[in-house]
């Protein structure tokens, strides 16, 4: 007769590390079946994908090493104009590992005018949600627009005007905010000036923040409590709160953050590092939201978080991490190596529900109620639990 310890409300994934554990050997599969049952309805929505990025139509670097029906309408990446594409575009296998994976839903992020206007028109064409707005690093955009700084706000202001409602809509400002960490993009006082600019439009639209914050931590609060951000998410000006996106910095800051009214959402660059993962175990439940940051920050294995996917379950892990090639090599039905996708959420919310010592299903439930809390995705109110999108 055998007895079953756990100190956990789910099976000790402590206990199941020690593979060499009579218990642990016995266990292991009855373990991994029923994580495997509980993650295959788990749901998603990722709250930071860049699918305007021309990697997911094969283009790396300005050379195309896949392409396919909507390459022409990004032949403006491309310098030489000759360029035929040679095989399949893979968006639509993104988007079908995305979903097997258990994403119901994502927010497609505008890091420029160009690319808010691409991500609006790619979130019609797929159901999915957005932001309008102008990252740090691409700051100098407002001034180099012909007519002007006031001109390129006015022209995301009619963005955002235009396309609050239906499919596409925009739920969020931003991707803005401040990043010293590359000030040779934009400098410091560019940037500052440009985040102002972007805060006046969540006032007037009454809409959520889609924040960045890279070593600038005491000029980017600075600037939100002196534009009225400083309690509540900024409701009593007009604004409406918001998230602080990739969160990568310390405990002391998020604390701050947290006491503004703010969230956060992790991805695999919030946990690289031993020193992230303790910020990371810190975040309260009910202030995060996960996200991919896709085609970029994926978790991996010179990671600190990499260790916590041991036992992920093997069945799960395929569709969180399927096998990925070269885009070289790039072959139909596998993911490209270097380029993250949406269906690896799963793996960041593994890691955390690891880290904040819940269930996975407490977990995943808790950050869908704050996301679709926080950006008033009124048509996921009554989505079901175990329907399929």
């Amino acid at each position: 007769m055998f007895i079953l310890l756990s100190t956990r409300r789910d099976i000790s994934w402590r206990l199941a590390r020690s593979a060499y554990h009579p218990i642990a050997i016995l266990s292991q599969k009855a373990w991994q079946s029923r994580y495997t049952r509980t993650m295959a309805t788990s749901r998603f929505i990722d709250v930071g994908v860049n699918l305007t990025d021309p990697v997911f139509r094969g283009l790396y670097h300005g050379k195309q090493k896949h392409a396919g029906e909507d390459f022409t309408v990004f032949l403006i990446h491309i310098k030489d104009m000759n360029v035929k594409p040679k095989q399949s575009d893979d968006m639509v296998a993104v988007l079908e590992r995305a979903k097997a994976a258990g994403v119901r839903s994502m927010i497609l992020t505008g890091t420029s005018l160009k690319e808010s206007r691409e991500a609006v028109h790619l979130g019609a064409k797929h159901n999915f949600y957005t932001t309008v707005g102008c990252h740090p690093t691409r700051s100098k955009g407002f001034d180099s627009y012909g007519k002007g700084p006031n001109a390129y706000l006015s022209e995301l202001d009619n963005l955002i005007s235009q396309h609050l409602e239906g499919p596409g809509r925009v739920v969020a400002v931003g991707e803005c905010g401040l990043d010293y960490d590359r000030l040779h993009h934009s400098p410091a006082e560019t940037q500052q000036r440009c985040f102002r600019m972007q805060l006046s439009l969540a006032k007037k639209h009454n809409l959520p923040l889609f924040l960045h914050s890279r070593s600038a931590h005491v000029d980017f609060v600075r600037i939100l409590r002196e534009e009225g951000f400083g309690e509540d998410g900024g409701r009593a000006v007009g604004g409406n709160g918001g998230l602080v996106h990739s969160f990568t910095g310390t405990s002391g800051e998020a604390e701050e953050l947290i006491a503004m009214g703010f969230y956060f959402s992790v991805n695999g660059v919030g946990l690289k590092t031993e020193e992230n993962i303790e910020v990371a175990r810190g975040i309260p439940l009910d202030r995060l939201m996960l996200e991919t940051d896709a085609p970029w920050c994926s978790m991996r294995p010179s990671h600190a978080s990499w260790a916590h996917l041991d036992n992920l379950p093997t069945d799960t892990r395929k569709l969180y991490l399927p096998r990925s090639v070269k885009p070289e090599r790039f072959k139909e039905g596998l993911s490209v190596l270097g380029r993250n996708e949406p269906a690896a959420i799963g793996g960041v919310a593994w890691v955390m529900h690891l880290l904040l010592d819940v269930s996975f299903e407490e977990l995943t439930e808790q950050v869908w109620k704050n996301t679709v809390e926080v950006f008033q995705l009124t048509e996921l109110v009554d989505e079901n639990k175990d329907s399929s999108t």
